[in-house]
């Protein structure tokens, strides 16, 4: 049985659940905290709009496959921790390059590959268990 408020209040934490996502996985490299952490707070926040409207709903909001996230993020930690290698230095060595704006490293990329493998690899095991529920009655 859906519930209306269940699905109202789904679609509004879901924003509230990504954001404070973003901020866990850019605090992360500074502070306790990071990429792990990060995707299983945003993986938590589709977990709740598939109990609310149902798996469809939530991949439609995904807009991508789970498992296509999971691997992206897998290359995104493997060029960070293979970018020090090449260089000369240790592998997974951080690097980091001072923009006037912003400053990046291979730290803050390592620390979104794991964001985007956790979330893939999260929402692929929820949405497996829920086909395979469907199959089994």
């Amino acid at each position: 049985m859906r519930s209306p408020i269940l699905a109202t209040g789904a679609r509004l934490l879901l924003p509230l659940f990504l954001g404070f996502a973003l901020y866990i996985l850019l605090r992360g490299h500074n502070a306790p905290g990071g990429g792990f952490i990060a995707g299983l707070i945003a993986a938590l926040g589709f977990a709740i709009v598939i109990f609310a409207d149902g798996p469809e709903a939530a991949r439609r909001m995904l807009r991508i496959d789970p498992r296509s996230l999971g691997g992206i993020g897998l290359v995104c930690a493997l060029i960070a921790g293979g970018g020090a290698a090449l260089s000369g230095g240790a592998p997974f060595q951080g690097i980091w390059l001072d923009l006037p704006v912003l400053p990046l490293s291979t730290v803050l990329l390592f620390d979104i590959g794991v964001f985007l493998a956790v979330i893939g690899g999260v929402l692929a095991l929820i949405f497996a268990l829920e086909d395979s529920g469907k199959a089994g009655g």
